[in-house]
C-alpha cells in the first residue's frame, strides 16, 4: 500500500533539492508524476527552485481554495499511471488539502511526497505541517546546521538584515526585504536577546 509522506526541516536542508531527485528518478524510469506547490509560494513563479540553482515547472499551483482531488483527478484522466505526486512548499496546505493527499495514498494507491517546514518563524505550527504530522504514514526530518555548527531547527526571519519575531506566519523569503536564516535554538534566542 502507498503511503503520504511528510519530509520536513529547517530552511536550506534541500527539500526542493531532494524533491527534484525524486522527480528526476522517477521520470528517468519512464513514470509520470504530478508535481504541486502551493500558490502563495511566489518564489520561483510556477518552478521549484533549490538553492543549488536546479529548477522544474510545477503541473499546477493550488490555491488556498482549489480541491487538490479535482486537479488530481484530471492529471490521472490524462496520464494513464501516475507513480508518485511531489508536493514542495506542503506547510502552505490547507488541513483538507492535506486530506485529499492522505484519499490518493491510501485509496488510489499512488505514493504521495510532501515536503515543507514543520514550523514558522516563531516556531508555531503551518496549518498544512500540522495535519501532514497527524495524518503521514511516514515523518522525515531533513536535517542542516546553524552557524555554530549545531544542528538548525528554527527558521530565523530577518526584515532588512534585522532578526524579528513579530509579522504575519506567511513572508515569502526574499520579498519585501524578507529573509530567513536556519539557526539553533542557542543561537537565535541569544541573537533576540541581543536585539530586544
Amino acid at each position: 500500500m502507498a503511503k503520504l509522506y511528510f519530509r520536513y526541516g529547517a530552511m536550506n536542508c534541500g527539500k526542493s533539492t531532494h524533491l527534484l531527485q525524486v522527480a528526476h528518478n522517477y521520470e528517468e524510469r519512464g513514470m509520470d508524476i504530478v508535481l504541486l506547490k502551493p500558490s502563495v509560494d511566489k518564489k520561483g513563479d510556477k518552478n521549484v527552485v533549490s538553492r543549488l540553482g536546479a529548477e522544474r515547472e510545477v503541473d499546477a499551483l493550488v490555491g488556498k481554495d482549489d480541491s487538490i482531488m479535482e486537479i488530481l483527478e484530471n492529471y490521472l484522466k490524462e496520464k494513464k499511471k501516475i507513480k508518485c505526486i511531489l508536493v514542495d512548499e506542503a506547510q502552505f496546505l490547507e488541513p483538507n488539502q492535506v486530506d485529499d493527499l492522505l484519499f490518493f495514498a491510501t485509496d488510489l494507491d499512488i505514493p504521495v511526497i510532501c515536503y515543507g517546514l514543520r514550523t514558522d518563524f516563531k516556531m508555531n505550527g503551518f496549518p498544512g505541517s500540522t495535519r501532514l504530522l497527524e495524518v503521514a504514514s511516514s515523518i522525515e526530518e531533513m536535517k542542516t546546521i546553524c552557524e555554530c555548527g549545531k544542528k538548525a531547527t528554527i527558521n530565523a526571519r530577518f526584515v532588512n538584515g534585522r532578526l524579528t519575531n513579530e509579522g504575519e506566519q506567511v513572508a515569502i523569503d526574499g520579498f519585501d526585504n524578507i529573509t530567513y536564516k536556519s539557526m539553533c535554538p542557542k543561537c537565535y534566542f541569544k541573537k533576540l536577546k541581543i536585539k530586544r
